[in-house]
Parts: structure tokens; sequence; C-alpha cells
């Protein structure tokens, strides 16, 4: 089963994202399926969105991540309600960290490690 983790910079303040709500789905073939729920952690991180789950197999996933919610509780203007990032699962022994880098206007990803 692979490992999928994720972290989050908020760029605009320099610090990590807190309390961010993420969703883990899989593209079952007509819909996304729900795995887990997670809220990032003082730094930013969740380690395993996997973890305590039976699922983790090649496919499709998607995290979204609830920016809407995190700015707006900083009183900060954002253009994004959420950001939806899907990607590939080819070997489903390999861990998978999508880091976030974030901003009220925008935002990047990457595979990190």
């Amino acid at each position: 089963m692979p490992e999928i983790s994720t972290h989050i910079l908020d760029t605009s303040r320099g610090r990590p994202a807190t309390g961010v709500e993420v969703t883990l789905s899989q593209w079952t073939g007509n819909r996304w399926k729900t795995l887990s729920k997670a809220v990032t952690d003082e730094n930013g991180r969740i380690t395993d969105l996997l973890q305590g789950t039976t699922h983790g197999e090649q496919g499709l996933y998607r995290l979204q991540f609830a920016t809407e919610k995190y700015f707006s509780a900083l009183n900060t203007e954002a253009l994004y309600p959420w950001v939806d990032v899907v990607f590939g699962i080819k070997d489903a022994n390999e861990k998978y960290h999508i880091p976030l880098l974030l901003s009220g206007h925008g935002y990047t990803t990457y595979r990190g490690t």
C-alpha cells in the first residue's frame, strides 16, 4: 500500500498552513470516493492519509485542500475556495508526498520526498 502525505506552506506568511482540512479521494471510474479526511498539524503536515484504510492501489487520487476556510480564519482575501490536486499512483509500493505552496492568489505543487 502506498503512503500518501502532504505539507502546506503559506508562502504569503512564510509559515506552515495550520488547520487546513484535506480530503483524499480515489477515482472509481465514474465518481470520486472519499477515503479519508485530516487537518494539517502545527507544522502544516499530514503524515499518512491512507493510515487506517484498506485502500491504496494503482489509480487516480485527489487531494482537496479547503483553502477558503483557512484564509477566512486569517481575514485574508483568497481567489481559490479550494485547491484540487489530482495525481496518479503507478507503483503502490512507493511513497507519494504531495506538498502545496499556497498564497491567497496562487499555488503550486510537486512530488516531494
